[in-house]
């Protein structure tokens, strides 16, 4: 397949192109938790079922803490790469890496103190409080494998590099179905089992991507040694987004960049954008959370059906935000290639391609959604669990489009470091996600849940395009050139 230069080539077709891997790839993520669904689902039971969905919300605030904070490095990383640093662009990767280990080993510590308080503040049901303990605890352990292999992805992507996470987490997902049918149904040993599996597939996924990565920057080193040779000249560098063309500046832009590990600018410069996106990255889990003692209030079936439906809407997402992920990562390098007319031709690209894929997913639910729900729950399950499930992905279906056009406009935003926009929009999103369902829960029921899900999109991409409108995040840059 051809490589699309997000620099020169057609905007469309190189976001597209570049969005298919991370879409691939985020499809077979979510894989991991779909598949430990439906194995602890049809081989150990609802409860067990009901288990996995009581910590799930929890698991995936972290991986969407992982994947925001590598989006924060990564605007940074291309920023430096649209603007042909390479000695400073590999500096602000060591920089990631180094910080984001800590704080995920920092992260996996409080969570195992803390697991069973926060399984109990969130209003677990007894009977299956144990095994979500179990669950949740041995995910603990394993944090800061699944916490650096998407930090790792994040770094592939913006060096352009999209298609090597994909054809990881195809192993890692593969691996995990095969350790998950070993530990859950050959050794019988239940939901620790399948959070056993996701663990060590995760974690070996990590450790290939990380040395995968070091290989890759020693060729940029080779390059950077020889370009700070000819002082002025330009220099052809052929790296992961194409060949590209870029005038040097001579040795302190390469060499004595390529020999310093951790700069705390750069650091900064990350944490203006990571934090947002964390919460952007995290709004959907986050608000699970916070309402996950509104459903937990309605028994372990319609959580069991709730969980089932979460699990495809996780799925039903991830164009979306892969869309939005990509967005950023060529506004980045559009910006910081001085380019900010090509970032509005993509974006115009990628309403229509979440549209797209937002009828796509409509269809999708609306027609099999009955079967859907089926294969999450053993026969014999109590049926208020189907129909939860069912009414959930019923009325989901309609509004993926929202979230399509929030996910690309706070894309353009985070990208060029406009954060504060985008931060108030996310902030509003939830509020409204979480105070919808607490208050109309009594009235409307648990639907109250799923009802306030649109309302926050909305919101969210009203805000944030209304600052898109007004051109103001063109003049931003977080990187001096």
């Amino acid at each position: 397949m051809k490589k699309y230069s997000m620099l020169t080539d057609s905007p469309g077709k190189s976001l597209f192109f570049f969005a298919l891997p991370m879409i691939l790839g985020n499809l077979f993520q979510q894989l991991y938790s779909a598949v430990d669904s439906i194995i602890v689902g049809q081989f150990v039971g609802e409860d067990a079922l009901a288990a996995v969905g009581a910590s799930y919300s929890l698991t995936t605030v972290f991986i969407m803490i992982a994947i925001g904070g590598g989006i924060g490095a990564s605007v940074v990383i291309s920023q430096y790469l649209g603007a042909g640093l390479f000695g400073k662009m590999k500096t602000s990767v060591y920089t990631a890496l180094i910080s984001f280990l800590t704080v995920s080993i920092i992260m996996g510590a409080a969570g195992l103190l803390l697991s069973r308080s926060i399984l109990t503040a969130l209003n677990t049901p007894g009977n299956i409080l144990s095994d979500a303990l179990v669950y949740l605890d041995i995910y603990f352990v394993g944090l800061p494998f699944l916490f650096m292999y998407n930090i790792l992805s994040s770094v592939f992507n913006a060096l352009g590099n999209s298609k090597t996470p994909l054809y990881l987490l195809i192993f890692s997902s593969l691996f995990n179905i095969v350790m998950d049918l070993f530990f859950v149904r050959g050794l019988g040993l239940g939901i620790g089992g399948a959070a056993v599996a996701t663990v060590l597939a995760q974690g070996i996924s990590a450790v290939v991507s990380f040395c995968l990565l070091m290989r890759a920057l020693k060729g940029y080193r080779a390059e950077e040694e020889d370009a700070g040779k000819e002082t002025g000249e330009e220099t052809v560098w052929k790296g992961a987004i194409g060949e590209e063309t870029h005038r040097k500046e001579g040795k302190n832009q390469g060499g004595e960049g390529s020999r310093k590990l951790f700069d705390v600018q750069m650091l900064g410069n990350m944490i203006k954008v990571a934090i947002p996106s964390m919460l952007q990255q995290s709004i959907v889990s986050i608000g699970m959370l916070l309402v996950q003692s509104v459903v937990n209030g309605y028994g372990s079936s319609v959580l069991a059906g709730y969980t089932a439906g979460t699990r495809i809407e996780s799925i039903c997402i991830v164009p979306m935000i892969a869309s939005g992920n990509a967005v950023s990562t060529f506004t980045a390098q559009n910006l910081g290639a001085g380019h900010p007319e090509r970032v509005k031709k993509g974006y115009l690209a990628a309403v229509r391609m979440v549209a797209a894929f937002a009828v796509m997913i409509c269809l999708i639910l609306t027609f099999f959604h009955g079967s859907i729900i089926n294969a999450f729950l053993e026969e014999g399950s109590d049926p208020i669990a189907f129909e939860t499930g069912n009414a959930y992905l019923t009325f989901i279906a309609f509004f993926f489009v929202c979230i399509g056009v929030k996910a690309i406009t706070d894309g353009v935003l985070r990208g060029a470091g406009d954060v504060v926009v985008f931060t108030l929009a996310n902030l509003i999103n939830l509020g409204i996600r979480v105070t919808v369902a607490f208050a109309l829960s009594p009235v409307w029921g648990v639907q109250a849940v799923w009802f306030a899900i649109p309302m926050g999109w909305t919101t969210n991409f009203v805000i944030s395009f209304i600052r898109y409108l007004s051109g103001k995040w063109s003049r931003k840059k977080l990187i001096k050139t």
